[in-house]
């Protein structure tokens, strides 16, 4: 007789019952609840010190419309890379360099001014990071709540009197497993502190069995009196990534090698060649290429090839199918992580922001700007090949946006724009072309007021050198644009389309059913909006090793 399945099924009920074994039984009263919240709350400050993920804020100050209810006004952008050894720290990747004129009437009308601070943001991952106790807090049961697949426990936090400062004011979800916070909403009491405290929204995403960490944070406020001439109306969204990005995941590729076993070597002096001057020339771009694709991604700016790089690749292959292209080496498309709307070259391989993703209505205005960078591929605009010394690459990563210089001149987008529009005409998007010049209106429309949106801070900006959209012929063409009219969408609000993996910094296309506009104040293009992203648990089955980018 055999029994090897039944061995197997004894095995598996064994290691089941073991690790429910294993598994903290369930509170059995709030107090105790409490306890554990607490308890791993400290877990989750000390966790952080093991993280520098990136971390990205960008701000639309919102002014009164009597139809559409708010539009934006101006805009900030902040990116830097977190760091929390017992306080926040931020390293920044962009920073802005104003000049003796900007400087001195910044200091002669800052009291009218209000400034925003990239620290303030970063600081919403926390709910305190001093003492989440009952010594400074007082915990009121609320109900119990779904979020996502993820059952919670909704508790009211009030700090108390006396408590100080800074102290955190509004509602947490626990989830019910390991009793972890998975989203706090309120803000942090004012006290006698000088400057504003926001109110936001931070969500945390499982990563990793057990491990819960920031991910999402969205503030907004309306008519808060920050001085006697300016008032607050603002908002805002904060996205955390990059967790697994680190140079410990490279020091590991070292421990994975697998040497093989001694063979006898083979004499191939027959097969090998030395490189033509041509084939050569081609290898010598192509090391600058992959050189400068893979500083990008250990600085977890690019994201991970995916899913996303195969839709994208597929729209290039239609333009080059129709147009009788055929380019060596072929096409490769990768996903900048950033919200800044830009798309460029790397040699052969086109990078378009998740904010431009996220953004564009359409296929056929996703074609038109692959288009454009397809074009600088077939008219020969070359990456410069310095980036072909590794000695380059070597360069702290909030210098990144210093070292690389991946625009192209006015000239080159010019020809580019042309040849893009043979291109279009050409493919099976000739005939939605509309679209594409709907959105360029959208996007010249608002341009003087989100700047930091539009301008690029590697590649090229979707605006030419004039201010004019790129392929502005295609906006004669199309109709006006009519901001009242929900059946009219130019453009697309920010963070619906491209669903980030905060950790592994993997990008999808969400799967979000569409949802029918019911008035013209839920067009919102470019804007910022809430987050609600979907919660679930990761199981230990459902846990990767960590591998090094790029693997």
């Amino acid at each position: 007789m055999r029994f090897p399945r039944l061995t197997v099924l004894i095995a598996v009920l064994v290691a089941s019952f073991t690790a429910l074994a294993q598994d903290a039984p369930a509170a059995s009263s709030f107090d105790q609840v409490i306890d554990r919240v607490m308890e791993h709350e400290a877990q989750f400050v000390n966790n952080l010190r093991n993280y520098n993920p990136m971390v990205e804020t960008y701000i639309q100050n919102m002014k009164a419309d009597k139809e559409l209810g708010a539009v934006p006004a101006s805009d900030r952008y902040f990116l830097g890379r977190m760091s929390y050894q017992g306080k926040l720290d931020q390293k920044s990747f962009v920073q802005d360099q104003p000049g003796f004129f900007s400087r001195t009437y910044k200091k002669m009308t800052g009291f009218m001014a209000v400034d925003y601070l990239p620290l303030g943001f970063a600081q919403m991952v926390l709910v305190d990071g001093r003492s989440f106790d009952r010594a400074h807090y007082d915990f009121k049961f609320v109900r119990r709540e779904f979020l996502g697949e993820i059952r919670t426990i909704v508790i009211d936090v009030t700090p108390k009197p006396k408590a100080g400062s800074g102290r955190f004011l509004g509602r947490i979800w626990v989830e019910d497993q390991g009793y972890n916070i998975v989203r706090f909403n309120g803000t942090y009491e004012q006290g006698n502190k000088k400057g504003v405290y926001l109110h936001f929204d931070s969500w945390r995403l499982n990563m990793a069995p057990d491990l819960w960490l920031p991910a999402y944070i969205y503030s907004e406020e309306s008519g808060v009196q920050v001085n006697m001439f300016r008032s607050l109306h603002f908002k805002s969204q904060t996205r955390l990534w990059g967790y697994n990005v680190s140079n410990a995941a490279h020091q590991s590729e070292f421990t994975q090698v697998v040497v093989e076993a001694n063979d006898s070597v083979k004499d191939q002096s027959q097969n090998v060649q030395d490189l033509s001057p041509i084939a050569s020339q081609r290898a010598w771009e192509r090391q600058a290429e992959e050189n400068v694709i893979e500083r990008l991604q250990r600085a977890s700016l690019l994201a991970a090839p995916g899913e996303v790089d195969k839709v994208l690749q597929t729209v290039v292959n239609n333009l080059e199918i129709t147009n009788n292209i055929s380019v060596e080496p072929e096409i490769r498309c990768r996903v900048l992580m950033t919200a800044p709307l830009e798309t460029f070259t790397i040699g052969h391989t086109i990078v378009i922001s998740r904010g431009l993703l996220d953004t564009l209505p359409d296929e056929a205005t996703l074609a038109a700007v692959l288009a454009h960078e397809l074009a600088h591929v077939v008219l020969g605009h070359r990456l410069d090949t310095r980036y072909s010394f590794s000695d380059r690459m070597l360069f702290s990563d909030e210098n990144t946006f210093h070292r690389f210089d991946l625009q192209h001149p006015a000239a080159d987008e010019d020809a580019a724009d042309k040849k893009a529009l043979e291109f279009l005409q050409s493919s099976p998007y000739k005939d939605k072309l509309q679209s594409v010049g709907l959105f360029l209106r959208q996007l010249e429309d608002r341009r003087a007021t989100l700047p930091n949106l539009v301008q690029a801070r590697l590649g090229n900006t979707m605006l030419e050198s004039k201010n004019a959209p790129r392929m502005s012929q295609l906006i004669t063409g199309s109709p006006e644009l009519a901001p009242r009219d929900v059946t009219q969408i130019a453009a697309l609000p920010l963070g619906g389309r491209i669903k980030v993996d905060p950790f592994n910094n993997k990008v999808e296309i969400s799967k979000n059913k569409p949802v029918a506009i019911l008035s013209a104040r839920e067009k919102m293009p470019f804007e910022v909006t809430p987050m609600f992203p979907y919660l679930t648990r990761l199981s230990s089955a459902d846990a990767k090793p960590a591998k090094a980018d790029g693997q």
